[in-house]
């Protein structure tokens, strides 16, 4: 098991060296969610009138979401990178070495949670620039975090899955496409769900995005209901588990058809 960690840990940094000396790609990557957090901010703010969103400003209501959401788009593209591996023979060849297959296909997750922590800490800290407000605090801001890193690595793993199952870019678009924008607009990311249709708010509650978007709304409030976090997030762990346990499933199918 402590090589399993070591190994898991080498295959991170090297990812993290490749992200690190990309840091236009790191700039990319905050444009949409500054768009979403500043445009939906601006145009939607007078919509917590209505009554129902739990917060002080539509903005303060809009940063969860935003984070949630970042986490889930960025997460998904993960399975291009396994696929970018696979197809330069690198994935391969380190199939020829000792190391655990567990690490091999892990750290690729453990880099995008790290990726993802940093991307939900920097829109926290651009919602309060612009006027938000943590009741929570710093363990609010924490679990919002944590929510993010949990859905991100529940999609990160299945799209890595998946990279390996079909091995063709234009397959991994096509579900990213299908998937980002339904889940997002079947959750509250945008929309009290007092205030949604009723059939969108039963879908909601068995939306995993949902599930991150409550936890850290809660943990943000000024009177957070733990009950309410600690079943989400432990529901967003289980499937975290449950997706690195598919992904790893997945290689060893992967390995044994090398």
């Amino acid at each position: 098991m402590s090589a399993a960690l070591v190994q898991t840990w080498y295959m991170t940094q090297r990812q993290l060296m490749v992200f690190a000396r990309q840091p236009a790609y790191a700039v990319i990557t905050l444009i949409q969610p500054v768009i979403w957090l500043f445009l939906f901010g601006s145009l939607f703010r007078s919509v917590v009138e209505l009554g129902g969103f739990g917060a002080g400003s539509y903005l303060d209501y809009l940063v969860p979401g935003v984070v949630v959401m970042s986490a889930l788009a960025s997460n998904l593209w993960a399975g291009m990178g396994t696929l970018e591996e696979i197809q330069r023979g690198t994935l391969d060849r380190f199939l020829t070495t000792p190391a655990s297959r567990a690490a091999l296909m892990n750290g690729n997750v453990v880099h995008n949670g790290i990726v993802t922590a940093l991307q939900s800490a920097v829109i926290v800290l651009l919602g309060l620039a612009g006027g938000a407000d943590y009741p929570g605090g710093i363990a609010g801001v924490a679990v919002l975090v944590v929510a993010s890193v949990l859905l991100g690595t529940v999609f990160g793993a299945l799209s890595n899955a998946l990279g390996m199952l079909v091995r063709e870019r234009e397959s991994i678009i096509g579900v990213n496409t299908f998937l980002l924008l339904p889940l997002t607009f079947l959750s509250s990311a945008f929309m009290a769900p007092q205030r949604m249709p009723d059939w969108m708010r039963h879908v909601a509650r068995c939306n995993p995005l949902d599930w991150a978007m409550t936890a850290g709304r809660s943990a943000l409030s000024a009177h957070p209901d733990w009950g309410a976090v600690l079943l989400r997030g432990g529901a967003l762990f289980a499937l975290a588990v449950a997706a690195v346990w598919l992904s790893i499933r997945t290689f060893r199918s992967y390995q044994r058809s090398v």
